[in-house]
């Protein structure tokens, strides 16, 4: 029987604090990370009464990548969880650019500089599994939360070709497509000064906003359920015993919902465009490069 030991990072709360609790409820090993690891074990003294440990890791910090490499290596770590992260808020045009590459460094970057960290030694073993907490705003971009969504449509991007490049050495991608949860993490988002100037007032991204702010606390995502799934999933048990090969697993009513208006849109768009999209090539014939 495989041992699983996970490194989860973003573990002070939320869904990463879930994810870690129901790992060790299962019987197997974490690595519990966090920004601030006194104010971590303070909150959450359940982690380290089931056996997990917490170690200090920022992933916006130069060193992400060496730490993770370390924890890895030293701890048998076989299970990476990328969950930490947050939600920038507001349009595009009120945010200033050090909020947008702050959005990237944490929610894109961090988890590159951290997978970075797991794959060598993954691929050495010839073994892994790398969760991505996405989000269902990587199927449909969500208005008010331009930033949020592009990072996260970033992450998959970046997911989806891991997938194969990984897939030779015996390491699994599976993305997970978080709906709305009843965690802390949308009150806890950046939200810029009344979160959309007056120009915005009135318009969809304000609707969205507000609707958004409205349903903290209200959400039908259960995170408990969530961190189920997740390890169900990795480990090929329960309700996962035949999902081990899936590259992605929605969860929530919502993220099913908006993962099919994806694929109607892009269904419809494609085949309202394919004519035009086949003329615009050279008329010599088609040798199939570059391959798909």
């Amino acid at each position: 029987m495989t041992q699983y030991t996970w490194l989860v990072t973003g573990a002070s709360s939320g869904q990463g604090a879930e994810i870690a609790l129901a790992a060790l409820r299962a019987g197997h090993g974490v690595i519990a990370t966090a920004r601030n690891v006194s104010k971590a074990k303070e909150a959450l003294p359940k982690i380290e009464e089931l056996g997990g440990i917490w170690i200090t890791l920022d992933v916006t910090s130069p060193d992400a990548q060496a730490i993770t490499e370390k924890a890895v290596k030293d701890h048998g770590v076989n299970v990476l969880v990328n969950n930490a992260g947050y939600g920038l808020r507001g349009v595009l045009e009120d945010l200033s650019m050090p909020q947008i590459r702050a959005q990237m460094e944490t929610n894109f970057f961090g988890a590159l500089a951290v997978t970075k960290g797991a794959i060598p030694t993954f691929r050495e073993r010839c073994s892994g599994t790398i969760v991505m907490i996405s989000s269902a705003s990587a199927f449909t971009g969500t208005p008010s939360q331009s930033l949020y969504s592009a990072s996260k449509f970033a992450l998959e991007g970046a997911s989806e070709s891991l997938a194969e490049e990984l897939k030779p050495f015996g390491i699994r991608i599976l993305m997970v497509e978080l709906g709305a949860y009843r965690t802390p993490f949308q009150s806890a988002v950046d939200k810029p000064a009344d979160i959309l100037s007056e120009p915005y007032k009135g318009t969809t991204s304000d609707m969205t906003a507000q609707r958004i702010t409205a349903g903290h606390n209200r959400q039908a995502g259960d995170p408990v359920k969530a961190a189920q799934a997740i390890i169900e999933v990795v480990t090929g048990t329960g309700r996962g015993k035949d999902l081990r090969d899936v590259l992605r697993l929605p969860l929530g009513k919502d993220a099913v919902q908006r993962a099919y208006v994806k694929i109607q849109s892009l269904t419809e768009d494609v085949a309202r465009t394919k004519e035009l999209a086949e003329w615009a090539v050279f008329d010599e014939p088609y040798d199939g490069y570059p391959p798909l």
